[in-house]
């Protein structure tokens, strides 16, 4: 079975979208004896082909200008699109075509794929626009707003499977795109539970950082727009009374800088930004955390899902999540009894939240267990079957 995948993230790069989408293609050739090409971003040539952990690699060229513009970031949309377009046609005969949602237009060209070579379209969504373009400075044009929800439209009725990240994304493409139910399921992201796992709080991650004796609140990943983090920096204030409290950032992202600026401004000597970290100590560094913050803007529920969960999950850690009621991350934290919820935007509330973990460590030695347990059901193996087995359905 040939799986063309299209997106603009894909190894090396570090992006969350980019590493799952590595590791969903990669698995489904080691695993299940699949044929994987992907449709991706490159430099230089036109199209470029390589190879890599046995996944064939068409790089598509596109500019790489700043995302922090509007400008730059519909250049590099468009340029990538037209390119991978080209490329779409140039593969070897697939038997399912797949598009992600970078960029939201990408879909459109595989589903020109899929009808040159008569293979069934899959639509994988991680966001769905245009509502998350409120995120995007300078977007907010109704012309654009009104152009992205054709093209969403006109995809999910015409892809054989719709996937969503979770029951409130799943109701979204329903309701506002028009979804065909029988054909839009379910498949969450995912955490590779058997290389992240509950370790020891005092390892080489935490000593090299001075963390090993402090009480750790840490976010994790990407730095960007969705998470609200300007509230974070709020509540690390609210608690900066309490000594051994550290409230760390890992990762970079294009509200980096500003994070840090406002930290700065406000003398905040209890948080700390430490840059982006390999996977292979992912492990490491998650286990010297005490909690987590997951955190997301009001009005993005169920249009993001925040990727970095699972990983938490399977690091057996609390955490705080910043979250609407409506958000999947609230439902499976209420569900599995794995961390606390607290309003998303509140400062107040998340340090509350934060108190109440750092002053009760029973419960959050049992949070952090039930998380564990809630992880294995997300664990990467898992969920990369339910993909194979979706594909091969629709061959069938």
């Amino acid at each position: 079975m040939h799986i063309a995948f299209f997106n603009r993230s894909y190894y090396p790069e570090t992006t969350a979208t980019g590493q799952l989408l590595t590791d969903l293609c990669e698995d489904l050739v080691r695993d299940h004896g699949c044929r994987v090409s992907v449709v991706t971003a490159g430099r230089g040539r036109l199209l470029g082909r390589e190879e890599h952990n046995g996944v064939a690699i068409l790089r598509a060229s596109g500019t790489r200008f700043s995302k922090a513009r509007f400008i730059g970031r519909a250049t590099n949309y468009v340029t990538y699109f037209l390119s991978a377009s080209y490329a779409g046609l140039r593969l070897d005969r697939p038997d399912v075509v797949v598009a992600l949602t970078d960029p939201p237009i990408i879909g459109l060209a595989a589903w020109l794929a899929g009808k040159r070579f008569g293979a069934p379209l899959v639509m994988a969504f991680n966001d769905l626009f245009p509502e998350v373009t409120v995120l995007l400075p300078g977007f907010h044009s109704r012309p654009v707003n009104a152009m992205l929800q054709a093209v969403n439209k006109f995809l999910v009725k015409r892809a054989a499977a719709n996937v969503a990240l979770g029951e409130t994304m799943r109701q979204r493409l329903i309701d506002n795109k028009g979804a065909p139910p029988d054909r839009t399921t379910i498949i969450a992201n995912w955490a590779d539970t058997s290389a992240i796992r509950p370790g020891p709080k005092a390892n080489p991650f935490s000593l090299e950082h001075g963390l090993d004796r402090k009480f750790v609140v840490m976010h994790s990943g990407n730095i960007g727009l969705s998470q609200s983090l300007e509230t974070v920096v709020e509540a690390a204030g609210l608690v900066r009374d309490i000594p051994d409290l550290q409230v760390v950032f890992v990762g970079d992202g294009v509200k980096k800088q500003e994070i840090q600026e406002r930290a700065r401004a406000a003398g905040l000597t209890n948080v700390r930004f430490l840059p982006f970290t390999p996977r292979e100590r992912l492990g490491e560094s998650f286990a010297s955390a005490d909690v987590f913050i997951v955190s997301l803007q009001r009005g993005l529920a169920g249009y993001i899902v925040p990727s970095k969960l699972y990983g938490i999950l399977a690091a057996g850690r609390p955490y705080v999540a910043a979250v609407e009621e409506s958000c999947e991350v609230a439902s499976l934290t209420a569900r599995q009894d794995c961390g606390l919820l607290a309003e998303p935007g509140n400062a107040a509330a998340m340090a509350a939240r934060i108190r109440q973990l750092h002053a009760d460590r029973e419960l959050t030695r049992r949070l952090g267990a039930n998380a564990r347990e809630a992880g294995l059901a997300f664990d990467r193996r898992l969920q990369v079957a339910k993909y194979r087995d979706l594909f091969a359905g629709l061959v069938r």
